[in-house]
């Protein structure tokens, strides 16, 4: 794992830079010449909207009192359509770029109004309508935009730190109650950090929603190889989420990979970004975010619901299935907002009525239900066995008294409770009382030196001195003249003794 220099965050980064060179580098404004009418706007955006059924899941649900955690490059507060609608968090990039600058939080803004846009002027009728309109953004920034004049700078951090910041946004959204994490972002390379974070998200209820990447290609897309896996997007409980064009089929460069769980539409998003202006934004980033505002819709009807029954609501209820039901492209299908709502619906009622998700009664479909199983027999023990098993365990109990019995006389007789037998030629006294310490392993073992220590001891062909971790002579080894190597032949110097190395395990590592 790299750890420093610009090669480091560069690779560490791979994905969240590609999400932006991709987003970036197919984002265009609506109109060239001049900034277009919002109006204009909101009849591009239809098509959005439509693929995903929004429009009906407003008849139950518009988002209100849920709010979603977006962690990437900033939100603007003071865009149109999203004033009044975002809380301002951390900037955990330590990218001292500020606010004003408008190459700040460039693709955070987008991804924020795909999810929170209410639109502006009469009766809102202006401008991106999110697809959770009445819910709220809290704006954690941990990326930049490539267009930031400190990227660079961004680069040069390294690869555990970008992680750790993450990790951070994550914790800091779960503290301050979000209700949805929405993460358009993704690295090549699992971290700790990020899945324990992720699992205090989960511990705490929170719907987790991430991009899977803009790694496909023509080759991808003919099945010849696969994209690179995303994170966060690919661990456990996260919907991952693939990117669709207008016509439901999987956008050319979204990954194909099995961090896919659903899809949703990812080309040519209609999309406010800084100073009011709009763009039509393509990758998966924008997919994620128009889920992650799915979420917000069920989470805003059905609060009772688990982030998992949040998560199977949206995945069983997709529509346009692959062939087989599944496929890495675009997952389960491309997520329906209305049957999302519909089919939490269901979950929440079976849960109310004490029955979980798809769980059948025994009665109604396994004839009587436990009383129509038969007690499984057992026959009666005979006389004659019960005797066989009194005797057996007479004789383990005499043998236990009789090795207790040896033990205490071995006591009585001054000798050590140790494995092992005093050798031929050790001085006398040797391992009889002398040992200070002893729990199993070499480097646990202190002794001081005893009666009888022979002069030169541990040198030459010796034993190695004592307080070395080796057990005295008497303990387990053989005398000197008995096949220990001379002290320069394997055994670690006076004062070398490092780990666990054992007698006879070569010489201490270096």
């Amino acid at each position: 794992m790299l750890t420093g220099g610009p090669t480091g965050r560069r690779l560490r980064r791979a994905g969240v830079v590609a999400a932006i060179v991709a987003v970036l580098g197919l984002a265009v404004p609506v109109a060239t010449a001049v900034p277009a009418r919002a109006d204009i706007v909101r009849q591009k955006q239809q098509w959005v909207l439509d693929a995903m059924h929004v429009p009906a899941a407003w008849q139950v649900s518009r988002g209100r009192g849920v709010l979603v955690a977006v962690i990437d490059s900033g939100v603007d507060p003071t865009v149109s359509d999203l004033t009044g609608s975002v809380i301002t968090g951390p900037n955990l990039s330590h990218v001292p770029t500020t606010i004003s600058n408008p190459n700040w939080g460039v693709h955070g803004t987008w991804m924020a109004s795909l999810i929170a846009g209410h639109g502006h002027g009469p009766g809102g009728q202006d401008g991106i309508l999110g697809v959770a309109p009445e819910s709220r953004v809290l704006s954690i920034r941990v990326i930049t935009d490539r267009s930031d004049p400190y990227f660079r700078r961004y680069e040069m951090q390294t690869a555990s730190r970008g992680q750790g910041e993450l990790a951070a946004a994550i914790r800091y959204a779960v503290s301050h109650h979000a209700g949805v994490i929405s993460m358009s972002l993704g690295y090549e390379a699992p971290s700790l950090v990020v899945r324990s974070a992720l699992q205090d998200a989960m511990n705490h209820n929170v719907v987790v929603v991430a991009s899977s990447g803009n790694s496909g290609t023509a080759q991808t897309a003919s099945g010849k190889i696969r994209a690179p896996y995303s994170f966060p997007a690919d661990y456990p409980g996260v919907i991952g989420v693939a990117a669709t064009n207008q016509a439901g089929t999987a956008a050319y460069f979204s990954s194909d990979n099995l961090s896919v769980e659903v899809a949703a539409p990812g080309v040519n998003v209609p999309a406010e970004g800084r100073g009011n202006k709009y763009w039509l934004v393509s990758g998966t980033s924008p997919a994620c975010a128009l889920t992650a505002g799915v979420a917000a819709l069920v989470r805003s009807r059905y609060p009772g619901l688990t982030a998992v029954q949040v998560r199977r609501a949206i995945v069983t209820s997709a529509v346009d299935r692959p062939h087989g039901g599944y496929s890495d492209q675009i997952g389960f299908g491309i997520v329906n907002a209305a049957g999302a709502l519909a089919a939490a619906g269901r979950i929440a009622h079976q849960a109310g009525s004490g029955q979980a998700p798809g769980q059948v009664t025994a009665g109604r479909y396994f004839g009587d239900g436990p009383a129509g199983v038969p007690p499984v027999p057992v026959p009666a023990r005979s006389g004659s066995v019960l005797i066989t098993l009194l005797a057996v365990a007479a004789a383990a109990l005499a043998l236990l008294v009789i090795s207790l019995w040896r033990f205490a006389a071995g006591l009585a007789a001054g000798r050590p409770a140790l494995p092992g037998q005093d050798q031929p030629g050790a001085p006398p006294g040797w391992g009889t009382g002398q040992q200070t310490r002893f729990e199993g392993t070499a480097v646990d073992v202190r002794y001081p030196y005893p009666p009888g220590y022979p002069a030169g001891w541990g040198g030459g062909a010796g034993y190695p001195p004592p307080g070395q971790g080796y057990p005295p002579p008497g303990q387990g080894y053989p005398p000197a003249d008995r096949g220990y190597p001379p002290a320069d032949r394997g055994y670690p110097p006076d004062n070398d003794l490092r780990g666990n190395d054992l007698p006879g395990d070569g010489p201490a590592a270096s």
